[in-house]
């Protein structure tokens, strides 16, 4: 069966390899041990936004990219989908301010656009173009479940696989009842899940401390 994955590159770093020894993750190998045999992949989109440096992770963006230069290499078949990442000082509210002192603080906000709307588009698109028969959707991003709907409304199986390994954290419920399969992600498939320290195709060798 020709099978499609989308990757929410944030959502499944945060919830599953941040803090891991995981992350030099090869996707097409993740996908193939959540998946069946007869699941033949001819794609995969991977969504994400560059990172920028920062005081506490000066060399964020420079891992990011090795890896992005890695995979795309690695795996012929993946396509990188980039939204942006923002980085701004915002006025907020504290939560407990001292009586009689400021009520509001500045603070450094950082957040990641266009990723899952960029994930939603794709995936409705590529439904509406008979571009697979199975496409299987990691994220736990609730934001998705009416892309999968109207994906499955067009006649194909959609699955998604919860990217958090903890069997505590379960997979958001509206996902769950928009989805023709489900799968969790589990340490044991991120270890057995990685590209080799060399990518020989680029000469990009795996970040120290991944």
């Amino acid at each position: 069966m020709r099978t499609t994955v989308y990757v929410d590159g944030f959502n499944l770093y945060y919830r599953a390899l941040k803090g891991t020894p995981f992350r030099w993750l090869d996707l097409m190998a993740l996908s193939r041990v959540l998946l069946r045999p007869d699941n033949r992949i001819d794609r995969i989109r991977y969504f994400t936004a560059r990172v920028r440096p920062n005081v506490a992770k000066p060399n964020q963006h420079v891992h990011q990219d090795a890896y992005l230069q890695a995979i795309a290499a690695h795996t012929p078949c993946l396509r990188i989908h980039e939204g942006h990442f923002y980085r701004n000082v915002v006025r907020m509210p504290l939560a407990a301010p001292a009586p009689g002192g400021p009520r509001t603080v500045e603070v450094i906000k950082t957040e990641e656009k266009g990723s899952d709307v960029n994930l939603a588009v794709h995936l409705v698109n590529d439904a509406c173009e008979n571009a697979f028969d199975v496409a299987l959707v990691i994220s736990n991003d609730s934001d998705l479940a009416e892309a999968i709907r109207i994906a499955r409304g067009k006649g194909h199986s959609v699955g998604v696989a919860n990217p958090t390994a903890s069997h505590a954290v379960r997979m958001n419920a509206e996902l769950r009842a928009a989805a023709s399969f489900t799968r969790r992600i589990e340490g044991k498939h991120l270890r057995a899940s990685q590209m080799p320290p060399v990518v020989a195709a680029v000469g990009i060798t795996k970040p120290k401390g991944w």
